[in-house]
C-alpha cells in the first residue's frame, strides 16, 4: 500500500521532467497558398474542387441564355418588336432618314430598318453555335469574383473576352444575310437617292458592320437578362448545379 502511494507521488514529477526534455520550439509546418478560384481548361478530368463548380455554373448560366433568350431573337421580329435590341437607323445616318421622310419617303426609311433587324434575327439563328463554341472554351481567371459580382458579371466578361473573335467569324454571317433578306438591296436604294439630292453631304456607311455589332449587342444583351434572372430569382435555377453554386449569393 505505501507503494502505490509512494508511486503516485512520484509519477507527477516524472512527467514534469519528461516535459523539459521536449524542445521549446516545436518545427512549424510551412503556410499553404490556397489558389486563386479560377476555370479549368477544358477536358480537364478533376471533379471535386469547388473552382470546377463555380465554373460550371457561370457556363450552365450563359448557356441558358443563349437556348431560352437568344433564341428568341431568331424569330420573326425577334429583334424589330424587342425595343431592348431593334436595330434602329445609325446615328450618322439619321440625317439621312430625316430627309427622305420630308421628301415623302418614308416608306424606304422603314424599309432600311425591317431589313436590318431581319438581317440580325437570320445571322443570329446561323451564329449561335458560334456563342455556344464561346462560352465553352472561355477561360474565367477568378470564377469567384464574377459569381459575387454585378447582375452580369459573367455576360460582360464572355463580351470583353470574345467580342473581337466572335465579330470575326460573325461578320461574314450578316453579310450573307444581308443579301438573303434583300437588306443590301434596299440600303443601296436608300444611299442612292439620298445621295443624288442636291447639296447633301454624301455618305457611304458600312451597314454590314454596322448590323455586325448590333447583332452582338442585342445577343449579350439577352444573355445578361438570362443571368439576372438565375442571380434573383430562385425558380430560374433550373438544375442542381444552378441551385448549388448561385445559392451561394443567398448565403
Amino acid at each position: 500500500m505505501k507503494k502505490i502511494i509512494l508511486l503516485a507521488l512520484i509519477c507527477p514529477f516524472i512527467g514534469i521532467a519528461q516535459l523539459k526534455t521536449i524542445p521549446k520550439k516545436l518545427p512549424v509546418k510551412p503556410k499553404v497558398t490556397l489558389p486563386k478560384i479560377s476555370i479549368p481548361k477544358v477536358g480537364g478530368t478533376a471533379n471535386t474542387s469547388a473552382t470546377i463548380d463555380i465554373a460550371a455554373g457561370l457556363k450552365e448560366a450563359l448557356n441558358n441564355g443563349i437556348t431560352k433568350e437568344v433564341s428568341k431573337l431568331t424569330a420573326v421580329d425577334g429583334f424589330l418588336k424587342n425595343e431592348a435590341v431593334k436595330i434602329v437607323i445609325p446615328e450618322e445616318l439619321q440625317k439621312v432618314e430625316s430627309t427622305l421622310r420630308k421628301l415623302g419617303m418614308g416608306n424606304l426609311a422603314d424599309q432600311g430598318v425591317l431589313v436590318m433587324n431581319r438581317a440580325a434575327e437570320d445571322a443570329v439563328k446561323e451564329a449561335t453555335p458560334i456563342f455556344v463554341s464561346a462560352v465553352k472554351n472561355m477561360n474565367i481567371t477568378d470564377a469567384k469574383s464574377i459569381l459575387l459580382g454585378n447582375e452580369d458579371a459573367a455576360t460582360v466578361y464572355l463580351k470583353g473576352a470574345t467580342t473581337k473573335d466572335l465579330y470575326a467569324k460573325f461578320l461574314p454571317v450578316v453579310q450573307q444575310s444581308i443579301g438573303k433578306v434583300g437588306a443590301d438591296t434596299i440600303w443601296n436604294t436608300i444611299i442612292s437617292k439620298y445621295n443624288n439630292i442636291p447639296f447633301v453631304n454624301k455618305v457611304n456607311p458600312d451597314i454590314t458592320d454596322y448590323i455586325t455589332n448590333k447583332s452582338m449587342e442585342g445577343v449579350f444583351k439577352m444573355i445578361s437578362v438570362e443571368e439576372k434572372n438565375i442571380r434573383t430569382d430562385l425558380k430560374s435555377r433550373t438544375s442542381p448545379l444552378l441551385q448549388s453554386v448561385f445559392g451561394l449569393l443567398n448565403k
